[in-house]
């Protein structure tokens, strides 16, 4: 198995049956050397800079029922809020005067918040703050509406892909929903000009190693700038409540490959790898991963947007948080830093 490790840290590349092999034959000495591969990859290209994205759950509204999702639509135990622009602002001078520099606007896919609202806070963002980057994370949009956002000032879009395979996909989400159209909004929003994040869950029901090669092969065609994995963590009120959590070591393995495969890819280790295991984070950057995104949302509103159970830092103070993150980070010799975190490519 080292061998195929040495290939792709050298190629950025393995053929589809070849990362079957890895990923099926993996064990923890293979992993062991996979990841300090994927070290040495990843502080080659961002030395030992850990960049960190101020998180904002602005609506936990949402017109999908993905069967895997906490604030699904037909959740309706879920106890529904929106943020105003102002307490939106708001979080954003708390995560200024912190260090933030990149402000991440994620919600559920609320018609409420139409292109012009959401161009408004963007620009009013932009106007408080010129240095920092906004990022969305609002789902699947039309051409025309990333386009608006784009030209308000956008800098970065996170869409998930959730899985490459298409039988998958429909395991996971109603008939409403377009595997097609969601793999289209990623190349829209790269050929508008955002730095595009796309992503996965770990071990999500039904997934084989077949679909994780798939999702890896779309990762490498898509080549984004950002790539957002994390374990599936089953949520109580949804039709997946009793299928099983994704493993932490299979999460680690696979942000080690993506390493390899995209040695300047910006990797957050994810709040649910936090959640499933107490280092989870920790060991999420030891695996090569460079970005941490801790809560700015208002900590009345954190406990209501619960994609997941068990989710972490609901009651944390933003300050808390970050003090608690720098420690954290300087614990295995990385530092937090007061940046944009820009792609490489992007780096002036």
């Amino acid at each position: 198995m080292k061998q195929l490790v040495d290939k792709l840290y050298e190629t950025g590349n393995l053929s589809p049956e070849e990362y079957k092999e890895l990923i099926d034959n993996r064990n923890p000495e293979i992993a062991e050397y996979l990841f300090e591969k994927a070290r040495n990859v990843r502080i080659e290209n961002y030395g030992y800079d850990v960049y960190i994205r101020g998180l904002i759950e602005f609506t936990n509204y949402c017109r999908n029922d993905c069967f895997y999702c906490g604030i699904r639509k037909s959740n309706i135990k879920a106890e529904r809020y929106r943020l105003t622009k102002e307490q939106i602002l708001e979080c954003c001078d708390t995560g200024y005067e912190l260090g933030f520099r990149t402000f991440v606007l994620q919600g559920g896919e609320d018609e409420y918040f139409t292109d012009d609202k959401i161009v408004d806070i963007i620009r009013s963002i932009k106007v408080r703050y010129p240095d920092c980057a906004v990022t969305l994370s609002i789902g699947e949009r039309s051409y025309e509406s990333y386009k608006a956002f784009f030209d308000a000032g956008a800098d970065r879009y996170l869409l998930r892909h959730e899985t490459a395979d298409y039988g998958h996909y429909r395991k996971l989400h109603p008939r409403s929903l377009s595997f097609e159209n969601r793999m289209q909004c990623l190349f829209n929003l790269k050929e508008i000009g955002y730095q595009v994040g796309c992503g996965f869950m770990v071990g999500s029901p039904f997934q084989t190693t077949d679909c994780l090669v798939e999702d890896l092969l779309f990762i490498k065609k898509l080549n984004p700038h950002m790539v957002g994995i994390g374990p599936f963590i089953p949520h109580h009120a949804t039709p997946f409540a009793d299928k099983q959590a994704g493993t932490l070591e299979l999460t680690l393995f696979l942000l080690g490959i993506i390493r390899l495969m995209l040695p300047d890819v910006l990797l957050p280790a994810t709040t649910a790898l936090g959640t499933i295991h107490p280092k989870g984070r920790e060991m999420g950057i030891l695996a090569g991963a460079n970005v941490v995104m801790p809560n700015l949302s208002p900590k009345s509103v954190r406990k209501k947007y619960m994609l997941y159970d068990n989710k972490i830092c609901t009651g944390d103070e933003a300050a808390e948080c970050i003090s608690c993150m720098r420690r954290r980070m300087e614990s295995i010799g990385y530092r937090i830093t007061v940046s944009r975190g820009d792609h490489k490519s992007i780096q002036q």
